[in-house]
């Protein structure tokens, strides 16, 4: 993971000589290590780091239409409206991240206004959000691998879930969209350790 962590910091350094603010995508397969790569790049970058998984549809949107869509299972829409447009502001800003225990938004999280921010989760690269983004980075795992993550973090229950579910809803996503196409920055991460 060092080694990718270094490869985008270079990246980034030379980006950031000429963008301010500088907003960062981390897209790719559940259980790629998105989560681990954005919790690093912020620490490192001493940048706000917002989560996709933050944008889950709510229940009243949770229509068999809306997850026919490729990428419909998150509220993109929202996170145009509450994180875009703010971060385009330059200033501090406050969501209501999606909680998964009470099926609704939660309590409000705010975001400071840094120079440097990074959005992290699947579908960060919607094609509604792609435009937005100054470094968009695509982690890949090979199947295998990422079962095996996925059932070391959730649990057998929840990984069945994750294979039934929540994985075809992604492959839908990338088949249509295409983002590990287009993104700057592509990591296979099937055989780099966790940090």
């Amino acid at each position: 993971m060092e080694q990718v962590l270094n490869g985008i910091l270079g990246r980034i350094e030379k980006i950031h000589e000429t963008t301010i603010p500088l907003l960062i995508a981390i897209d790719g397969r559940c259980g790629s290590g998105k989560t681990t790569l954005g919790e690093a790049l912020a620490k490192r970058l001493h940048a706000s780091l917002i989560h996709m998984d933050d944008f889950y549809l709510r229940m009243e949107q949770r229509t068999e239409a809306r997850f026919q869509e490729p990428g419909g299972n998150v509220d993109y829409e929202r996170f145009f409206t509450d994180v875009i447009q703010p971060l385009q502001r330059n200033k501090d800003f406050s969501y209501r991240p999606f909680d998964c225990r009470i099926w609704d938004l939660g309590t409000p999280v705010t975001v400071k206004a840094t120079p440097i921010t990074v959005i992290e989760g699947s579908y960060a690269c919607h094609p509604s959000l792609f435009k937005y983004y100054d470094l968009r980075i695509f982690l890949t795992v090979d199947k295998e691998e990422q079962m095996r993550r996925i059932l070391k973090r959730n649990g057998p229950e929840k990984a069945e879930m994750f294979r039934n579910r929540w994985i075809p809803l992604e492959e839908h996503y990338f088949s249509s969209f295409e983002p590990e196409d287009r993104c700057q920055l592509v990591f296979d991460m099937t055989h780099t350790k966790q940090i």
